[in-house]
């Protein structure tokens, strides 16, 4: 076994594991100051700030088995004492080329080409960019007119954040030798020449910032995300999900509707449209406002309980949800919940949890109303109401999560002695 050491050799890290996924394993135990990705070999480094904070962390996972996204990791020391800028270069295997293909992970702010010119121009002279979106999120081909000016960009940029704590840069040598572009716009670029056609502008090609024609800010949004997790993300989310369809599976067709999924969707993003899937009624289509929404729906909805059923949530392959007399329409619903307040929104997103918090209540309303506004979706624990900036607030802890969840796709937005009230579900584990 290697003598300790600050730096953590993983093992087994798949393509579906990200950056952020193994940061997260290891954050509880110390600061992390660097962190190599060897997708070749399906390896991390990771360095911790300190030799007792490795320790600890190896310590744990001694008696814990390590799992992310289903697979399992493991983890030792390091022979390396310590992590250069080299180490990545050396531990990769292709050839150096004078295009580099990027992938940008944790993207919370559009990239265009003028972005990616203005961070690797100071490199040398760019010469051509396409970007484009693939399984891996988005990825750009960036061609300069040297092989020593790509070299000189992996070598200072790999790795490096765009933005504060986001948009972080994986960068490998592409094996293409020539990039053919057709259009000079923000998706691609020829600087050789300038006389190309712009493209007649379709939907965009970045990743989980709005759907054409929806109308929901796509910076406001970027922005909302970045200062609701502080420039991270929640585990497991990876940020450059732009499919916005989410199909629910497993539903109970006799207790379902639009809005009651609308209540728990709405939860984690804006609704678009809803349909129920007539030739399968246990099936319905949410469309969420832009991807991100709709993998937190996705990651944080899948396997709960709801009318004795558990959800199946996965993304749709359908390419729309068709507008309908079987359609319902929410995008211009005064209920979506981030049309303001949107980093505040975020900020709560969590799983179904056992304790519902509701707002927007009446000022002279008593706990009493509460209470029996709600018992009759499950066994109420305790409940609490209190006051805060002036206005009257409760928290109602249920004996089970699905008695919670019931509660809040049933009684979300219901009026109350001439209130609307609004449920979330709260990250609380007592009141």
């Amino acid at each position: 076994m290697a003598e300790p050491s600050k730096v953590i050799h993983v093992r087994n890290v798949g393509h579906e594991i990200s950056e952020n996924d193994l940061l997260q394993l290891f954050q509880p135990f110390g600061v992390i100051t660097k962190l190599v990705m060897l997708r070749a070999k399906n390896q991390a480094l990771l360095q911790m700030q300190d030799v007792p904070s490795a320790v600890s962390a190896l310590q744990f996972y001694a008696n814990v088995q390590p799992s992310i996204r289903g697979r399992n990791v493991y983890v030792q020391f390091s022979s390396h004492q310590e992590l250069t800028t080299m180490d990545q270069t050396q531990a990769r295997e292709d050839e150096p080329n004078r295009i580099l293909l990027v992938t940008v992970h944790h993207m919370l702010y559009p990239i265009t080409v003028d972005v990616l010119h203005q961070v690797f121009s100071p490199n040398g002279y760019v010469e051509k960019i396409v970007t484009f979106q693939k399984s891996a999120g988005f990825q750009a081909l960036i061609q300069f007119q040297s092989c020593q000016s790509a070299i000189t960009a992996r070598s200072t940029l790999q790795g490096r954040n765009i933005y504060d704590g986001c948009c972080q840069l994986d960068i490998q040598f592409s094996n293409l030798d020539e990039l053919q572009v057709n259009f000079n716009n923000d998706r691609s670029r020829d600087f050789t020449n300038p006389n190309l056609p712009t493209e007649q502008k379709g939907r965009s090609s970045q990743p989980g910032y709005g759907d054409a024609g929806v109308g929901f800010s796509q910076m406001t949004n970027a922005a909302a995300i970045a200062t609701a997790f502080g420039g991270g993300l929640p585990p497991g989310i990876t940020g450059t999900n732009d499919r916005c369809r989410v199909l629910v599976a497993n539903l109970n067709p006799d207790r379902i509707d639009e809005d009651k999924l609308f209540n728990l969707f709405s939860i984690y993003g804006n609704i678009v449209r809803i349909k129920l899937l007539r030739n399968k009624p246990d099936h319905a289509l949410v469309q969420m406002g832009d991807g991100f929404q709709a993998e937190l729906a996705v990651h944080l909805i899948k396997g709960a309980m709801l009318f004795g059923k558990r959800l199946e949530v996965n993304f749709s392959k359908h390419a729309n949800i068709t507008q309908g007399d079987d359609t319902h329409e929410y995008v211009n619903s005064n209920l979506n919940r981030f049309n303001r307040n949107a980093a505040k929104n975020y900020r709560y997103c969590c799983s179904p949890t056992k304790m519902i918090h509701l707002s927007t209540l009446p000022q002279d309303i008593a706990e009493e109303e509460i209470v029996s506004l709600l018992e009759e979706h499950g066994t109420i624990v305790n409940s609490k109401l209190f006051e805060m900036n002036g206005k009257k607030q409760a928290l109602v802890q249920f004996e089970t999560e699905e008695q919670a969840t019931e509660a809040l796709v049933c009684k979300h937005a219901s009026p109350l002695s001439g209130s609307i009230v609004r449920i979330s579900f709260s990250q609380l584990q007592n009141i």
